[in-house]
């Protein structure tokens, strides 16, 4: 699923929470048990909503994840550079910071990367306001009883190498996957591991 902003769902109006929106997602098409897939963002969203419904979930896909009550994976600067950014106004520098905080991995002019990240920004500025953070998740790791793969992407920020390993550590039922060559776009960078371990997962789950 989009996110609220992000790809073909529109911008948010109203208060809401990313596990809120996946229950919801579930619901509507009737999905009574899943393999949930989800990348950064959408990684943290697939374990809360592992933790709020477990019996919901048949095993976690994340890739180059984030989670919720993780106290060292926002970056102050990078948020204050990215306002600096967007007060000045432009695009161009939007991308040009996307570009070298996440697609690290890439060589320049990287079309590909510069595409997903263009369409991606402004949805950045569209739920301020509306978004609710769902319930701190990373001390709760333990409980996820159901099997999990992590793929960690060696060339990501630190911030999120160091909470991917972090996460790896307390989830139980865990397979890391490490790849040195990955920054914090994996479908892009690295689409047939991607692929073979949602399959993996599907086909053990």
């Amino acid at each position: 699923m989009d996110a609220r902003g992000f790809g073909r769902s529109p911008g948010p109006t109203a208060s809401y929470s990313l596990a809120g929106d996946l229950r919801a997602v579930l619901d509507h098409f009737g999905v009574g048990r899943a393999v949930l897939v989800g990348t950064s963002m959408g990684g943290a969203t697939a374990v809360s909503g592992a933790l709020n419904e477990p019996s919901r979930v048949a095993g976690l896909v994340l890739l180059v994840p984030g989670v919720t009550g993780y106290p060292e994976l926002e970056d102050p600067e990078l948020t204050a550079r990215i306002t600096e950014v967007a007060t000045a106004g432009g695009m161009g520098g939007l991308l040009a910071l996307a570009l070298e905080t996440w697609a690290a991995a890439g060589t320049p002019p990287d079309d590909r990367a510069a595409e997903w990240l263009r369409a991606a920004i402004p949805a950045w500025f569209t739920t301020y306001g509306h978004q609710s953070e769902d319930p701190p998740a990373f001390p709760r790791l333990g409980e996820l009883a159901m099997p999990c793969t992590l793929l960690l992407g060696e060339k990501d920020t630190a911030r999120t190498v160091r909470c991917n390993e972090d996460m790896a550590a307390a989830i139980p039922n865990r397979h890391l996957v490490r790849l040195p060559d990955c920054d914090h776009l994996p479908t892009l960078r690295a689409p047939e591991a991607v692929r073979d371990l949602v399959l993996e997962m599907c086909a053990r789950s």
